[in-house]
Protein backbone atom coordinates (compact mmCIF):
# COMPACT_ATOMS: atom_id res chain seq x y z
CA UNK A 1 0.00 0.00 0.00
CA UNK A 2 2.88 1.90 -0.17
CA UNK A 3 2.45 5.78 -1.81
CA UNK A 4 -1.48 5.58 -1.39
CA UNK A 5 -2.84 8.27 0.36
CA UNK A 6 -3.91 6.58 3.40
CA UNK A 7 -4.59 7.76 6.99
CA UNK A 8 -4.46 4.45 8.24
CA UNK A 9 -3.96 0.61 7.11
CA UNK A 10 -3.46 -2.62 8.93
CA UNK A 11 -3.57 -5.75 7.73
CA UNK A 12 -5.44 -8.87 10.02
CA UNK A 13 -4.70 -12.40 9.38
CA UNK A 14 -8.46 -13.48 10.79
CA UNK A 15 -10.90 -11.04 12.07
CA UNK A 16 -14.64 -11.24 12.71
CA UNK A 17 -15.37 -8.19 10.61
CA UNK A 18 -13.60 -5.12 8.54
CA UNK A 19 -16.36 -3.40 9.05
CA UNK A 20 -16.36 -3.32 12.70
CA UNK A 21 -12.91 -2.83 12.89
CA UNK A 22 -13.35 0.00 11.16
CA UNK A 23 -16.31 1.61 12.68
CA UNK A 24 -14.26 1.41 16.08
CA UNK A 25 -11.70 3.43 14.40
CA UNK A 26 -14.30 6.24 13.55
CA UNK A 27 -15.90 6.27 17.09
CA UNK A 28 -11.98 7.09 18.41
CA UNK A 29 -12.51 10.17 15.93
CA UNK A 30 -10.20 9.04 13.15
CA UNK A 31 -9.88 10.92 9.92
CA UNK A 32 -9.31 10.49 6.42
CA UNK A 33 -9.49 7.67 4.50
CA UNK A 34 -8.36 4.39 6.48
CA UNK A 35 -8.36 0.49 5.35
CA UNK A 36 -8.65 -2.45 7.36
CA UNK A 37 -8.11 -5.84 5.49
CA UNK A 38 -8.10 -9.27 6.69
CA UNK A 39 -7.06 -12.88 5.10
CA UNK A 40 -9.69 -14.29 6.89
CA UNK A 41 -12.97 -13.06 8.29
CA UNK A 42 -15.66 -14.99 10.14
CA UNK A 43 -18.20 -12.46 10.49
CA UNK A 44 -18.41 -10.45 7.59
CA UNK A 45 -21.80 -9.65 6.26
CA UNK A 46 -23.91 -8.60 3.03
CA UNK A 47 -26.91 -6.77 2.59
CA UNK A 48 -30.17 -8.11 4.49
CA UNK A 49 -28.23 -9.79 7.42
CA UNK A 50 -26.70 -12.26 4.88
CA UNK A 51 -23.13 -13.64 5.86
CA UNK A 52 -20.14 -13.18 3.80
CA UNK A 53 -17.61 -15.38 5.22
CA UNK A 54 -13.49 -15.15 3.92
CA UNK A 55 -11.60 -18.42 4.19
CA UNK A 56 -7.85 -17.30 4.70
CA UNK A 57 -5.77 -17.59 1.86
CA UNK A 58 -8.69 -17.21 -0.81
CA UNK A 59 -10.58 -13.97 -0.81
CA UNK A 60 -10.09 -10.35 -0.04
CA UNK A 61 -11.90 -8.79 2.61
CA UNK A 62 -11.71 -4.84 3.31
CA UNK A 63 -13.05 -2.11 4.54
CA UNK A 64 -12.53 1.62 4.27
CA UNK A 65 -13.22 4.63 6.32
CA UNK A 66 -14.35 7.24 3.59
CA UNK A 67 -14.30 11.28 4.69
CA UNK A 68 -17.84 13.08 4.94
CA UNK A 69 -18.13 14.16 1.19
CA UNK A 70 -18.53 10.45 0.38
CA UNK A 71 -22.03 9.98 2.40
CA UNK A 72 -24.65 9.94 -0.18
CA UNK A 73 -25.48 6.00 0.12
CA UNK A 74 -26.61 5.58 -3.37
CA UNK A 75 -23.56 6.60 -5.23
CA UNK A 76 -21.13 4.95 -2.20
CA UNK A 77 -22.15 1.48 -3.69
CA UNK A 78 -21.47 2.61 -6.89
CA UNK A 79 -18.24 3.55 -5.90
CA UNK A 80 -16.89 0.60 -4.40
CA UNK A 81 -18.44 -1.84 -7.30
CA UNK A 82 -16.57 0.92 -9.85
CA UNK A 83 -13.41 0.36 -8.63
CA UNK A 84 -13.45 -3.18 -8.38
CA UNK A 85 -14.96 -3.63 -12.02
CA UNK A 86 -11.90 -0.87 -13.23
CA UNK A 87 -9.81 -3.02 -11.46
CA UNK A 88 -10.51 -6.19 -13.22
CA UNK A 89 -10.83 -4.67 -16.14
CA UNK A 90 -7.16 -4.33 -16.28
CA UNK A 91 -6.77 -8.03 -15.98
CA UNK A 92 -8.90 -8.79 -18.99
CA UNK A 93 -11.91 -9.15 -17.72
CA UNK A 94 -15.20 -7.30 -18.43
CA UNK A 95 -17.05 -7.14 -15.41
CA UNK A 96 -20.58 -6.47 -15.01
CA UNK A 97 -22.42 -4.28 -11.96
CA UNK A 98 -25.71 -5.95 -10.69
CA UNK A 99 -27.58 -2.80 -8.94
CA UNK A 100 -26.78 -1.88 -6.34
CA UNK A 101 -23.93 -3.52 -4.70
CA UNK A 102 -22.23 -6.77 -6.44
CA UNK A 103 -19.81 -6.79 -9.67
CA UNK A 104 -20.18 -10.16 -12.10
CA UNK A 105 -17.93 -11.77 -14.08
CA UNK A 106 -20.06 -14.09 -16.86
CA UNK A 107 -23.25 -13.74 -14.95
CA UNK A 108 -22.05 -14.71 -11.64
CA UNK A 109 -20.94 -13.07 -8.61
CA UNK A 110 -17.71 -12.20 -7.30
CA UNK A 111 -17.81 -9.50 -5.41
CA UNK A 112 -20.06 -7.96 -2.74
CA UNK A 113 -19.84 -4.25 -1.80
CA UNK A 114 -22.17 -3.19 1.93
CA UNK A 115 -21.98 0.61 2.37
CA UNK A 116 -23.13 1.71 6.17
CA UNK A 117 -23.61 4.74 7.87
CA UNK A 118 -22.77 5.32 11.88
CA UNK A 119 -24.73 8.03 13.27
CA UNK A 120 -24.42 9.60 16.84
CA UNK A 121 -27.77 10.98 17.32
CA UNK A 122 -28.56 13.25 14.12
CA UNK A 123 -25.00 13.37 13.48
CA UNK A 124 -23.24 11.25 10.99
CA UNK A 125 -19.94 10.33 12.35
CA UNK A 126 -18.82 7.42 9.44
CA UNK A 127 -19.22 6.38 6.03
CA UNK A 128 -17.71 3.05 6.31
CA UNK A 129 -17.41 0.86 2.46
CA UNK A 130 -16.67 -2.63 2.85
CA UNK A 131 -15.76 -4.94 -0.52
CA UNK A 132 -15.28 -8.78 -0.33
CA UNK A 133 -14.19 -10.33 -3.42
CA UNK A 134 -13.62 -14.00 -3.83
CA UNK A 135 -10.35 -14.81 -5.57
CA UNK A 136 -9.44 -18.52 -5.66
CA UNK A 137 -12.01 -20.89 -6.79
CA UNK A 138 -11.74 -21.76 -3.11
CA UNK A 139 -13.76 -19.08 -1.97
CA UNK A 140 -16.61 -19.88 -4.07
CA UNK A 141 -19.72 -21.36 -1.33
CA UNK A 142 -21.19 -24.21 -2.03
CA UNK A 143 -23.88 -23.57 -4.97
CA UNK A 144 -26.60 -24.59 -2.57
CA UNK A 145 -26.12 -22.29 0.46
CA UNK A 146 -26.47 -19.36 -2.41
CA UNK A 147 -29.14 -17.26 -3.32
CA UNK A 148 -27.05 -15.96 -6.82
CA UNK A 149 -24.65 -18.03 -8.72
CA UNK A 150 -21.35 -17.24 -7.82
CA UNK A 151 -17.34 -17.76 -9.30
CA UNK A 152 -13.36 -16.02 -8.81
CA UNK A 153 -11.55 -13.82 -9.77
CA UNK A 154 -8.75 -16.96 -11.13
CA UNK A 155 -11.92 -18.65 -12.37
CA UNK A 156 -12.92 -15.81 -14.53
CA UNK A 157 -9.79 -14.78 -15.60
CA UNK A 158 -7.96 -18.23 -16.61
CA UNK A 159 -5.00 -17.96 -14.59
CA UNK A 160 -3.82 -17.10 -11.00
CA UNK A 161 -4.00 -13.37 -9.45
CA UNK A 162 -2.31 -12.04 -6.42
CA UNK A 163 -4.68 -11.01 -4.27
CA UNK A 164 -2.43 -7.94 -2.65
CA UNK A 165 -1.67 -6.59 -6.54
CA UNK A 166 -5.87 -6.78 -6.78
CA UNK A 167 -6.12 -5.24 -3.66
CA UNK A 168 -3.70 -2.59 -4.38
CA UNK A 169 -5.82 -1.95 -8.15
CA UNK A 170 -9.15 -1.54 -6.52
CA UNK A 171 -7.48 1.29 -4.32
CA UNK A 172 -5.71 3.22 -7.13
CA UNK A 173 -9.51 2.87 -8.79
CA UNK A 174 -11.35 4.48 -5.54
CA UNK A 175 -9.01 6.68 -4.49
CA UNK A 176 -9.52 8.18 -8.14
CA UNK A 177 -12.94 8.06 -8.27
CA UNK A 178 -13.52 9.54 -4.52
CA UNK A 179 -13.09 13.47 -5.24
CA UNK A 180 -15.29 12.62 -8.39
CA UNK A 181 -18.23 10.44 -7.21
CA UNK A 182 -20.53 13.58 -7.43
CA UNK A 183 -19.65 14.35 -10.47
CA UNK A 184 -21.97 13.26 -14.15
CA UNK A 185 -18.81 11.23 -15.32
CA UNK A 186 -18.94 8.94 -12.54
CA UNK A 187 -22.47 8.12 -12.82
CA UNK A 188 -21.93 7.36 -16.73
CA UNK A 189 -19.01 5.31 -15.94
CA UNK A 190 -21.15 2.72 -13.47
CA UNK A 191 -24.36 2.90 -15.27
CA UNK A 192 -21.91 2.18 -18.32
CA UNK A 193 -21.58 -1.67 -16.73
CA UNK A 194 -24.82 -2.22 -15.39
CA UNK A 195 -25.61 -5.64 -15.91
CA UNK A 196 -29.24 -6.35 -17.82
CA UNK A 197 -29.51 -2.75 -18.83
CA UNK A 198 -32.44 -2.62 -21.33
CA UNK A 199 -33.50 -6.31 -20.06
CA UNK A 200 -36.49 -7.39 -18.52
CA UNK A 201 -36.17 -7.83 -14.81
CA UNK A 202 -38.06 -8.29 -11.41
CA UNK A 203 -37.49 -6.04 -8.44
CA UNK A 204 -38.18 -8.18 -5.35
CA UNK A 205 -38.48 -5.82 -2.17
CA UNK A 206 -40.80 -8.20 0.07
CA UNK A 207 -44.06 -7.95 -1.68
CA UNK A 208 -45.09 -8.60 -5.28
CA UNK A 209 -42.41 -8.41 -7.59
CA UNK A 210 -42.28 -5.67 -9.97
CA UNK A 211 -40.86 -6.92 -13.56
CA UNK A 212 -40.25 -3.51 -15.70
CA UNK A 213 -37.28 -3.04 -18.38
CA UNK A 214 -34.28 -1.49 -16.75
CA UNK A 215 -33.50 1.59 -18.11
CA UNK A 216 -30.09 2.93 -15.84
CA UNK A 217 -29.14 5.18 -12.99
CA UNK A 218 -30.85 7.85 -11.15
CA UNK A 219 -28.61 10.95 -10.07
CA UNK A 220 -28.72 9.51 -6.53
CA UNK A 221 -27.68 5.82 -7.86
CA UNK A 222 -31.36 4.79 -7.57
CA UNK A 223 -32.46 2.48 -10.09
CA UNK A 224 -34.56 3.48 -12.92
CA UNK A 225 -37.22 1.17 -14.38
CA UNK A 226 -39.69 1.17 -17.30
CA UNK A 227 -42.53 0.04 -15.71
CA UNK A 228 -46.00 -0.24 -18.20
CA UNK A 229 -44.48 2.20 -20.27
CA UNK A 230 -43.97 4.72 -17.12
CA UNK A 231 -40.77 5.07 -15.71
CA UNK A 232 -40.17 4.71 -11.92
CA UNK A 233 -37.56 4.76 -9.86
CA UNK A 234 -36.09 2.52 -6.63
CA UNK A 235 -33.48 3.21 -4.02
CA UNK A 236 -31.10 0.47 -3.39
CA UNK A 237 -32.85 -0.11 0.53
CA UNK A 238 -34.10 -4.02 0.86
CA UNK A 239 -34.28 -4.76 -2.80
CA UNK A 240 -33.51 -7.79 -4.67
CA UNK A 241 -32.50 -7.17 -8.56
CA UNK A 242 -33.06 -10.72 -10.79
CA UNK A 243 -33.24 -10.84 -14.72
CA UNK A 244 -36.54 -11.69 -15.85
CA UNK A 245 -35.25 -14.03 -18.74
CA UNK A 246 -31.87 -16.28 -17.12
CA UNK A 247 -28.76 -15.60 -19.44
CA UNK A 248 -25.72 -18.19 -18.75
CA UNK A 249 -25.14 -18.56 -15.63
CA UNK A 250 -28.04 -17.18 -13.86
Amino acid sequence: MAGLPLARAEFYESIGSTNDVVAAWAAEGAAGVCLAAADEQTQGRGRQGRSWHTPPGSALAFSLLLPPEASQPGRVSGLGALAVSEALEALGLVPEIKWPNDVLANGRKLCGVLPEAHWAGSQLQATILGIGINVAASSVPEAASLSFPATSVEEAAGHPVEAASLLRSVLECLLAWLPRMHQAEFLQAWEQRLAYRGQPVQLHSGSEPVVGVLAGLAADGSLRLVVDGAEHTYPAGQVQLRPLVDRPGN
